[in-house]
Formats: structure tokens, sequence, C-alpha cells
């Protein structure tokens, strides 16, 4: 029998959970008595269904793993009080969308909440049993819960997940009609002697979503029967980003290299991604600058060089992942293998929405007609253009920037 991939507490939340861009996780440094944020939050949700213990409504379907207490973890559906297409709420392609229209949809989900323990996913009974029904399908469910009283308004902000609304102890679930299950999940999940990592690997490449393939492995419906586990949807999100990268990357490093410095940019949400790719072998960096550091911009870095990491990557945290799977994506996709700056700017009126926007502005910016340049000076000339802070802080972080100016070839001897 195989053994099952270990996932370690390495994908933890870091020390940077924080409600906006000033406050960055303490009440009143942006100078105001009352967060303006939390006064939105609530006109968006639906306070007259709130007064009930009873809802029906189609699940998205949500899940939200906790990881407070681990192993006993708090894990419940997203219910809303409300019927018909819902997936919209929980999609994560919403980078069309504004600021009000995010949070609403985010803020009419109902997070419930049971406690369970992680190794109960091995075998799954009572209520986690019909969080798993939920979550195997692609389509909403139509679901009915009780609560043991009537939901606790306050909402969560968080640097690795999408935002969550108001909150309640579950009583009762039931799930009303039959989920909607792709055929490639139901043969992934029902094969129990298939490690988590292939099978998440296949799943990505069977087409199925990257966030159905991040709800099937919170709720402990991958890997190897006797491991399965609960796994918290902050830590899940990056560890998935972080399989399907790795599988993606062993293709990646047999292909060509491309013959040129390509530039690639998308911004949304008051979040800037420059995607600077480099003709040489596969290597990778990540670098996240906030504009709540000005004038002093301080900037973060990760980065890999050709045979990948085996550290987690500390200084930008989920981040990394999330902007390294879509680039080895587009890599895979044209055939080509090349080196990889991806620039991650957020602005001060930026709202934590999740990482799940540095993925999504990637894919983004690579869907575009890249600025193509023969030299990295030319190129980097090119990206200070492109973002809304001095280039160089950026690059005095940058090890492959360093690494790239240093680096020479044969040809310089000739």
């Amino acid at each position: 029998m195989h053994k099952q991939v270990t996932f370690k507490a390495d994908y933890k939340e870091t020390g940077r959970e924080s409600l906006c861009a000033k406050c960055r996780g303490f009440m009143g440094l942006c100078g105001k008595k009352v967060c303006p944020v939390l006064v939105k939050a609530k006109t968006f949700m639906d306070l007259k269904m709130l007064e009930k213990i009873d809802i029906a409504g189609s699940a998205p379907p949500g899940v939200f793993i906790g990881s407070y207490g681990y192993p006993k973890v708090l894990a419940g559906p997203l219910i809303p009080p409300l019927s018909g297409d819902t997936m919209h709420m929980d999609s994560e392609q919403w980078l069309g969308d504004s600021f009000d229209q995010i949070l609403q949809n985010r803020f009419q989900l109902i997070r419930s909440k049971s406690l369970m323990e992680i190794h109960s996913a091995a075998d799954p009974r009572g209520m986690l049993e019909k969080i798993q029904e939920i979550v195997l399908s692609d389509k909403p469910v139509d679901t009915e819960a009780s609560f043991e009283k009537k939901p606790d308004t306050r909402v969560t902000f968080s640097m690795r997940e999408a935002p969550s609304g108001p909150s309640a102890d579950l009583k009762a679930f039931t799930v009303v009609d039959n989920p909607s299950v792709p055929r490639k999940v139901d043969r992934v999940v029902s094969d129990t002697d298939y490690r988590a990592a292939p099978g998440i690997a296949e799943l990505h490449d069977g087409g199925i979503t990257q966030r159905q393939i991040t709800r099937l492995f919170s709720v402990g419906l991958l890997g190897v029967k006797p491991d399965r586990r609960l796994v918290p949807t902050a830590w899940s999100i990056t560890a998935v980003d972080d399989i399907i990268g790795k599988a993606i990357a062993d293709r990646v490093r047999y292909y060509p290299t491309i013959d040129q410095y390509l530039v690639f940019r998308a911004e949304a949400l008051a979040n800037n991604v420059v995607v600077l790719l480099l003709p040489t072998h596969w290597m990778f960096e990540g670098l996240e600058l906030w504009h709540i550091s000005a004038p002093n911009y301080r900037c973060d870095a990760d980065f890999e060089m050709y045979e990948g990491r085996k550290d987690y990557a500390s200084n930008i945290a989920g981040a990394y992942y999330a902007a390294r799977a879509p680039v080895l994506e587009h890599l895979d996709k044209i055939a080509r293998q090349a080196g990889a700056i991806v620039f991650m700017e957020v602005k001060n009126d930026w709202i934590p929405l999740g990482v799940w926007r540095f993925r999504e502005l990637a894919k983004e910016a690579l869907t575009t007609t890249p600025k193509s340049f023969d030299t990295l000076e030319k190129a980097i000339n090119s990206i200070s253009g492109l973002l809304y802070s001095p280039v160089k802080p950026w690059l005095n972080a940058s090890n492959l920037y360093k690494y790239m100016r240093q680096q020479r070839k044969l040809t310089d001897f000739y």
C-alpha cells in the first residue's frame, strides 16, 4: 500500500492576519473609532433571516474547516438562506466584481459549525458524511439546517481564505437532493488506495476546478483511506496550490526554454500583478509589496531554483504557491520552460479577500499579449512603468534578479 502524503502544519496562517491594509490586525490604527468595513458588512446580511434558527438554502457547495483547537476543529457547510444558483458565492471567479459584490456574496453565507476530530474523515459518519456528500457536487445542493441559536453576525477576514460571514453552531443538517458528482471526482475519491498528491494532480489535469479540489481535500475525501483527515481550509488552499505546482513542474523541466524576456500584467481589487518570464531553465520567485510600508517600501521575497523548494515559503506564505501554480500552468500549456519573477503589489484600499486573488490575477495576466524584450534591463524598465511603487525596493529584495545580473553565459566569452 502506498504511503499517504503528510501535510504538516507548515501550512499555517502566518502572523499577518489583518482586517484591512491600515489595521493589519490591530483595531484603531486607521484612526477611526468604528471600522467602516465591519459596518458595511452588516448591510450585506439578510438580518431578517438571521433571526431564525432553521434555514433552507442551496449550498454553493462551500465548506469551512477551522484550525483552532487542532486536531479537534470546527467544521461545517456554508449555507445561504436562499435557493437557486449560488455557485458565485464560493467560486473565486470574482476579478470582475467590486469589493461590495464580493462581500455581499460572502456575508450571505452562514458558516455552520460542528466540532469534529480530524481523523474522523477516515470513517465518516453523521454530520461529516453529509458534509462530504455536498462537497462532491459541482453544483449547488439544496439543504436544510437547524442551529443551536441564532447566527452570530460577526464576520471574519483572512490573509489566506475568502471572507466568512455569520456563524452558528449546527444542530441538524439534511441534504435534500442528490449532488451532481463529476465522473472524474467520483473515480478518484472512490479509490481508497490512491495517494492524495497524485489524486489532486489527476483531478486538476482532468479539468476539475481548483476550488472543488481544495474542498475535497479539506473534508478528507482524498488519499489512502486510513490516513484521510480533515484539513483546515487555510492549510488546504496552500497545500493544493503546492501539489499542483510541483506536479506540473515535473513536466515543465523537460521543455525547451523561451528565447525572450516576456512581461505580463493584470490588476483588480486594489492588487497589481506583473509576471516576468526569463529565458532560462525553471526557477521562480514571488515578490510581495504592501503600500502600507511607504515611504520606506518593504518588499518580501521567496524563491526556488531548478530543483524546487524543500522548505515552506515563510516570507510571503500562501501567496507564493498561489502565484507559482498559474505560471507553471501557462508554461505547460505552451510547452516551454522559463524562469519567472512575479511582482505582487497590494495597494492601500485593499480588503483581505484571500490568496485566490493572486492566483486569478496571475492567470489573467498570462492570457494577455506580453511585451517582449531581448535584455533583462529593458524588461525591468518596462516593469517600472507598470508598478505603482518604485522598482528599486523590488529589485533590492529579488534574489533571481541578482542571480541574473551576476550569471554569465558561455556566449559572453565569444
